[in-house]
Parts: C-alpha cells; structure tokens; sequence
C-alpha cells in the first residue's frame, strides 16, 4: 500500500499501551543522514497467526477476523469511525493477513497520531464485531475471493497448496468465502460469530504482537520441518492467454539465515539475463520471453514449515512445443551452479523505511536488525548457500505447464478456484537422462566482469545558476532539454528522460501495433547487452506512450551516459529477426486478449473510447494483430517513426548543463531525423457529453467470470483555473472516500472493490464512482441505482458540513501537499509530467496549495450540486458478469474433463475482437450500442491544458 505521496514517515515511531503488552521501546537516531520533514505519521501492529491457524471447519477464519476487527469498538462503536477519522485528518489505513501473520496499519497527520492510535488499539483492546455486522462483512470476504478467482497467480498458489499431503497448512483454503464462513456453518449449526471471537480471545494477544516496540511472548508452535510433498508434473488450463512454466522445489524454512539470504543468492544468478544465462539461451531459440526465479516472501512461499524456490519461465508458442527441453537447461544450470559451488559476489540493497516492514520483522530477527533484517546480505557463508542449493535436483522438482493449449486433457478441478489441471509421469527418456549423470551446455556459464559499475561518486560542480524548478537549455526545431542539478540530496545520482514524439504512431491502430511491437522488440535486442546495467543499480525503461517513445534511465550518474549511448544505438540500428517478429506478434496478441477478458480493462477502454475522439481500442489493435503484420510493416514503420522526430527531455541530478546538452545532441546526431512538419499534440480531444444520462452496456469478454463493474461518471468539463481541479479532488480525496466505503461496501456490501476518482481526461475534468461487484449477487443496474442513491445522501452531507469540518479536511490536505519529497525520484516524477504533457508550469504544487486556502464549503457544495442535478453531463459504463443476475446460465465447466464424442470442449476462452453490447430496463438513460456513431455527431473540446 503506498501512503500518501509515497512518504513513508518509518522513523517517527511511539509506544503505546496494549493490555498485557511488555514492550521495548524502539528508538533510532539518524546521523548524518537528511530527514525529510513531513507532517504524517504512521504506525503497524504484526500479530503471529495468520490463515494457517485456521480450524478445518472455518476455512478463513483468521482472514475475516481481519476485516471484522475493523467495525467498530467498545470505545468508538462507530462502524466506519475510525476511517472517517483518518479521512478527516490526511490518513489512510489498511490491513493483510498472510499464512503466519497479520498486519494492520495506518498513517495520519501528526498532530493527531495520539488519538488515532488509540482509536486504532481499541480494535485489538475491545472490538466490537456486532453480530448484525456478520453476514455484511462475509459478502466483502466473497467478493475479494471473487474478484480473485480470474487471477492465474492465485489460482496457481491454490492448486500448489492442494498437493500438499493432508494435514498439512499450506493445503488450507486461506481466503475464505460465503460458502466456508456463513452457508456450510449454518448447515452443521456452527456459530460463526462466537468462534470469531474465540479465535480473537485466543490470538489477538499481546504476546504475539509487535508495533514499534517488540512483544516478548511465546512463538506459535508448527511443525519446522514438514515440507510439503510434491508431485512430479501438472498441465494447467490457466484464465489468461499465457504458456508459463513453473519449476518449484520444497526445502526447509530459510529464515533462520536470514544474515546469508541463500535464495536471493541463487535466484540473483538463476534470474541472471546476461550472456551465459537460462534466459539468454531460450531467446535465442525464441523459446521464452521472461524468466524470474526465487522466493517470494510471502507467507505461502516462506514460513516456519518450509520455504518454496520456483522458478518461472514465460514461454512462446515454440518454447510449449519445447517445454522439457527448456525444464533441461534449467537443471543443466543448476548442476553447473552446484558443480562450481557458491562464488563470493557483491551487491546492496537500500535499507528498509517502511512501518508495516519493521513490525514484521520484529517477528523475525533480533532487535539489532529490525530496519535491515529482510533487505541487507550481512554475510557470505557458502556451506548455507551450497546446503540450500542441493535439493535443488530434478527428482525433488515440481513441473507446473500453463497453457490455453491444455484444455481438453484436463480432467481434475481444483476444489476453491475450480482450475482444470492433470497430473502426469516424466516421460521416460527425460527421467532416465535426468537421474544419470547428463552433459553441461556449453553456452551456460557465469556472469562476466560488469563494466556498469561505478566508481566515481563525486558531486559535480555546477556550471549554471541554481533554480528551483527545471530550466530549458536548449530549444530549437528537434527538440528541446529541462535540466536541474540537484542540490537537494546531493547523491550521485541522475535521472534522464526523453519523450520521442511522432505523428505516425496514432494513424491507424495497425500502427500502434507496430509501435508495440517496435517497443518490445527493441527490449528484446536491448535485454542482454544492458542487463549488466540493471545488475550495476542503473534502472532503464522503454515505454510505449501515447503520442512517442518514453526512454527513462537513473542510477549512479559514473556510467548512465554509457547506458543511454547503447539505448540510442540500437535505436539508431534497429532490426527485427523474423522469428523474434513471430514470437512478439504471438504474444501481443495473448497481451491484447488478457486485457480485454479483464473487466476492470474493459471498462476502461469503452469509457476512454467513448470520451477521447480518434483514440483507437485495445479490440481495433486486437483485431489488427489478429489480421496479421509481416516483418516488412514493421521495418517500414521503424523507418518512418526515426524519420521525423521531437525529442523533448528532462535531465536531473549530478550532471553538469553541459553534459545534458550532450544527451540531446547524441540523439540528433545519431538518428539523424528531420523536425517535424507540424506540431504533433501529446493529448487527445475530448467529447464534450450531451446534458443528459448515456449508457454503454457491455458483456464481459470472458467467459464464465461472474465480476462486474459499474462506473459512474460525470463530465465537468474545461477548468479556466487549476483551482477547479483542486475542489474535484478536495470533494473526492478528502470527502467522499469514507463515506463512498461506507455506503456501498460496508452497508449494501455491493462489492469489495468500491472507490470515487478525480478523472483528468486529456485537460477536461470528471468525477466517477465504480463498483465492482459479482452477477451472482447483483445486477450492474441495481448496483448503479444504489450508486445514484449514494450521491445523493452525499449531497446532503456535504450540504450540512460546517465549514470549520471542511477547513479541517482542507488543512489536511494542504499538509499532505507540503511534505518535502523524501528522494529525487518524487521531484523527477513531479516535473516529468509538466514536461510529457507540455505544460510546464512546475510550481503546480504550491499554486495548488495557495488554491486550496482560498476556496469556501458553499463553493464546494455548489459546484456538487451543479453537476449532480438532472442535466448534468453523466455517462455510465457497465462490463456485465456472468451469473444469475443477469440471467445467465449456470457456470460452464470450462472445459474439465478429456474430451470425448459425449463430453466435447467447452472452451473458456470466448472472442474477443468484437464487443456484445447488451440491453438496458432503465427509462431514464439513452442506450449507447454504437460508439463511434454517437461520438461522431458530439462536440470536441478544444485541446485544454490546465495552467493557470
């Protein structure tokens, strides 16, 4: 969870008295060190009992605990008081539970950290957990297990966990749902609500916590060695369009060595990308296009039972064909790393600033490596790291195989994410060769010397005045150059960044393909000569903008220009192999599909298709693809994007004016492109929406996932002053967030995902409120009633706020905004966007704080009600569900089962290059069935840059 301007205030840290709680008081002095001044503060409270300490015939108890604990105490019985409160005063909270821990937190502004904290501790003190609230808060747990079903990463964990042998907790079902936690208790008259509180009683004492203090208590007992047994191979009918392969590895539990970290050595050079790499040499057989191995740290990968190594390989449609010779080189390397044994190599991490991070490692580690303990390698003990990389041998190994291809020859279903899957033996000319004693291939081998590295960290010498905000240093026909030297953090570090622009990218959606493809492929040929640079702390990124190609780079400032030279060569160079074309145009297409079957997606891209005139949607690339591109497209199209460029940029950090300059000029010099003939926008325009209510309904993309979404959205359209955009987010940010919540989730427990947005769509404004919900449990348009209603009781709330409360909310947000950045990235970030959107006003902020401590609550509840009455500019857009609500049929079986003449396959996997717009019951909205046709007879905002 990221706080409030991505500051973390860790080191603000207070006791405070839990019953029975004997605590240290943890205290840190920073030397030497620069602080940044903020006004919030935060705190996180790790209980050691998590879903693993559920009873069998609760599956999830510890999970709903979580949520319950939240509404309301003995102390503060207001359900939703205490968000309110933290609203109310520029906080924000949250909560997790994991297989062995929980963790609560929350941050809010100093001053009122006292209260909060006492407000938060009588949660565990005295909660109330009110029987009528039961039955509300377990339809929050099932949608978010809902909302969790499509994801082939749970689905994935879940299946892992099943062939575990019985008894054992990584087979529990963690989550929880209406069926585990109200439906089955009922059925064998198991009081759900008094067992919640015994499990309570039990484990939410004081000596299983910690906070900014460590509990010496009694650790739960488990069992410390009992790893789970695995199977030796499973195909896998996954949701999304993607052939992964999933090698995984049971060992004993790690934490103990936590000093010497043996997994992140081993998966550092298992992930390697360089030269001599696992990845290296299935790229070039365009065999896989990603490769990450290691331990996750979660508390399903690492805990006190075992820990799991998994190594995940995303392969191509030839590397599926292939895929046992793929899992070979993969032992083939693991063999060469245990035949070599472990070589001393060097590295950092940053130490650790968050909160939530140093209550759960109060759990682990002494108290002298509270803030390091997870992050820092403190020693390098080979018999560690060799005792843990030796049940890494093929007979010990679990194959998981993910493919669309599986379906049909799956015959098994998992029981809680109903994934298809089936369970078969080695083939036996892969399991003899890999019980004897196989050759090494010669193309494996370790990491070379890194010329990445840096060595010089001294702060240069300015060569300009110093300013404040970036100033422009170069600006002619090609391009332009913002440049600030740092004098803030003084590090040796930089951050660059270029915006190439080109008129052809938006043309036509064939295009856009082209430009995906030119991106990723220009990745692909990048990926082996810079990862080194990556391993060296210099970060790189290639960015498929809207309007141009977006290079980002930052690091150690020493060897960043030798990283930003290669970018550019191979730039200035590009080729595409045609079998590296085929693998990326096989892909784009899996990349388009898993967009589009996600609701949440496709709801974003009807809405932005409906109010961006000539943005093109992701189902036109889809189909784009889908028609076929040859490699000649994509040369000619490489061709024409480097003829005619502008190239804007931003250089901040340890570098000299005129060594910025230079960077401006090499890719001028080296691409050689012309100006270009007219000015390019970087925004799109938007449609300005007829005063009354439109509705686009469409049917989800994927077949049988019950999740809808709902998004409501008014239209305010063109802010003559920045102060316009400041009272939207003052109404959505400080306002109508809690009771939003509230309303929507915790009362009519609508859906677990409910939140209002301030939309700035290309320089017009709007608010919006989305739901998503199931169609199991409910229609889009009863959710979109229930919405309507909670505008309008927001209405009248915002109506009777005093003005002393609405002062209150503002000043919060006022604090939140004078928080110093607490590294360069945030200032970079900051003027980045001035600059990609070609604004340029980087005073923004403090012309937003001046803004907020001028406008009035009757301004506020003005503009709300001007643009919530009935003409008013309102779009709705639905991605309707599969379920009962929306009278669809019972779920298929998704294609379970082998397929026979009596049992054909039901495909999960539905087209998606077309939408199905649906009818609607309301009278009071007029139905959008053809967008361009309604698009078409609107009129266009002017293109809008808020300024001023």
């Amino acid at each position: 969870r990221e706080a409030k301007n991505g500051i973390r205030p860790s080191l603000l840290l207070t006791s405070v008295a839990l019953v029975g709680c004997r605590a240290i008081l943890l205290r840190i002095q920073v030397e030497n060190m620069r602080v940044c001044v903020c006004f919030q503060a935060a705190a996180a409270l790790c209980i050691s009992v998590g879903s693993f300490s559920d009873p069998d015939d609760l599956p999830g108890l510890a999970h709903f605990l979580e949520h319950m604990v939240f509404m309301g105490s003995e102390k503060y019985p207001a359900e939703n008081g205490f968000d309110a409160f933290l609203k109310k005063h520029g906080g924000s909270d949250n909560a997790s539970t994991d297989c062995e821990r929980t963790i609560f937190q929350f941050d809010v502004q100093r001053k009122y950290f006292r209260e909060a904290l006492d407000r938060w501790a009588q949660f565990f003190i005295c909660p109330l957990m009110i029987e009528d609230a039961i039955d509300r808060e377990v339809e929050a747990v099932d949608s978010e297990y809902q909302l969790a079903r499509p994801s082939d990463s749970h689905r994935k964990e879940m299946l892992f966990g099943s062939l575990a042998k019985p008894g054992h907790p990584m087979g529990k079902f963690c989550w929880g749902n209406a069926q585990t936690l109200k439906h089955e208790p009922r059925e064998k008259q198991i009081n759900t609500y008094q067992r919640l509180r015994d499990f309570w009683k039990r484990y939410y004492s004081a000596h299983y916590m910690t906070l900014a203090v460590q509990s010496k208590g009694n650790k739960l007992s488990r069992d410390a060695e009992a790893q789970p047994p695995l199977t030796a191979a499973q195909r896998v009918v996954p949701v999304r369009k993607v052939h992964a392969l999933t090698i995984s590895w049971a060992v004993p539990p790690q934490v103990k060595y936590y000093r010497v970290k043996p997994l992140h050595y081993i998966s550092w050079l298992i992930g390697h990308e360089g030269t001599g790499s696992i990845l290296s040499l299935l790229r070039k057989k365009c065999w896989a296009l990603a490769l990450f191995g290691g331990n996750s740290e979660t508390g399903f990968d690492q805990n006190t039972t075992y820990s799991i190594f998994s190594i995940s390989i995303t392969l191509t449609n030839q590397g599926y064909q292939n895929f046992y010779q793929v899992v070979h080189f993969v032992f083939q390397y693991l063999k060469m790393l245990q035949t070599l044994g472990p070589q001393q190599r060097s590295g950092s991490t940053d130490p650790i600033e968050f909160v939530e991070n140093i209550c759960e490692n109060m759990q682990l580690f002494p108290k002298e490596d509270f803030l390091t303990g997870d992050q820092l390698m403190f020693e390098f003990d080979p018999q560690v790291i060799s005792a843990a990389l030796s049940p890494l041998t093929p007979d010990r190994a679990n194959l998981l195989l993910l493919s669309p291809e599986n379906e049909g020859r799956c015959p098994l279903r998992e029981k809680w994410f109903g994934t298809c899957y089936s369970e078969e033996d080695i083939p036996e000319e892969w399991s003899q060769r890999w019980t004897g004693d196989f050759e090494l291939n010669s193309e494996l081998h370790l990491p070379a010397e890194n010329r990445f590295i840096a060595t010089d960290f001294a702060l240069k010498e300015s060569d300009c005045p110093d300013s404040e905000f970036p100033i422009r240093t170069v600006n002619n026909e090609r391009g332009c150059l913002w440049y600030k030297k740092d004098t803030k953090f003084k590090i040796p570090k930089a951050d660059i960044r270029f915006n190439l622009i080109s008129p052809i990218i938006q043309k036509s959606p064939e295009n856009l393909v082209l430009f995906d493809l030119f991106v990723n492929i220009l990745a692909h040929n990048l990926a082996e000569p810079a990862y080194e640079a990556d391993v060296a702390q210099l970060e790189y990124k290639l960015v498929a903008g809207e309007h141009g190609l977006v290079i980002r780079l930052k690091g150690f400032n020493h060897k960043l220009p030798l990283l930003l030279k290669l970018i550019v060569d191979h730039l200035a160079d590009f080729s595409a192999d045609p079998g590296v074309f085929n693998m990326f145009s096989e892909q784009l297409k899996k990349t388009y599909f898993n967009i589009l079957i996600k609701p949440e997606r496709l709801g974003k891209d009807v809405r932005l298709q409906i109010l961006e005139h000539s943005r093109w949607s992701v189902i036109q690339k889809y189909q784009a693809v889908t028609k076929g591109l040859t490699v000649d497209d994509l040369e000619a199209f490489a061709t024409g994007l480097k003829a005619e460029l502008y190239v804007e940029g931003l250089v901040q950090g340890n570098f000299t004016s005129t060594e910025s300059k230079e960077f401006l000029q090499y890719f001028i010099d080296k691409l050689q492109f012309q100006p270009l003939s007219a000015e390019v926008p970087v925004l799109f325009r938007v449609v300005e929406l007829p005063h009354k209510h439109h509705l686009c309904k469409v049917k989800s993309l994927n077949k049988g996932d019950a999740n809808s979404e709902v998004t409501v959205y008014y239209q305010v359209g063109r802010p003559s002053q920045l102060s316009l955009l400041c009272l939207v987010s003052v109404s959505l940010q400080m306002h109508m967030e809690e009771p939003c919540f509230d309303f929507l989730r915790t009362k009519e427990t609508l859906g677990y995902q409910v939140y209002p947005t301030c939309r700035n769509t290309s320089g017009v404004l709007g608010f919006s409120v989305t739901v998503e919900t199931q169609a199991t449990k409910f229609s889009t348009e009863f959710v979109e009633a229930k919405i309507e209603e909670f505008l309008a009781s927001f209405g009248e709330r915002l109506s009777g706020l005093s003005e002393d409360a609405f002062r209150t909310q503002v000043t919060a947000l006022i604090k939140l905004k004078e928080c110093e950045d607490a590294h360069l990235g945030e200032e970079v970030d900051r003027n980045w966007f001035e600059v990609v959107t070609q604004q340029y006003v980087f005073k923004r902020l403090n012309k937003e704080i001046e803004a907020l401590k001028l406008f009035s609550q009757a301004e506020l509840v003005s503009w709300f009600l001007e643009h919530r009455n009935t003409n008013s500019r309102k779009l709705s857009v639905h991605v309707v569900g599969f379920g009962v609500e929306e009278n669809d049929p019972p779920e298929p079986s998704a294609g379970c089962g082998p397929e026979s003449p009596d049992n054909p396959p039901s495909s999960s996997y539905g087209e998606v290059s077309e939408l199905t717009f649906l009818p609607s019951a309301s009278q009071d909205a007029t139905l959008i069935t053809d967008i361009r046709a309604f698009t078409s007879s609107l009129p266009l905002h002017p293109y809008h840059k808020i300024l001023s």
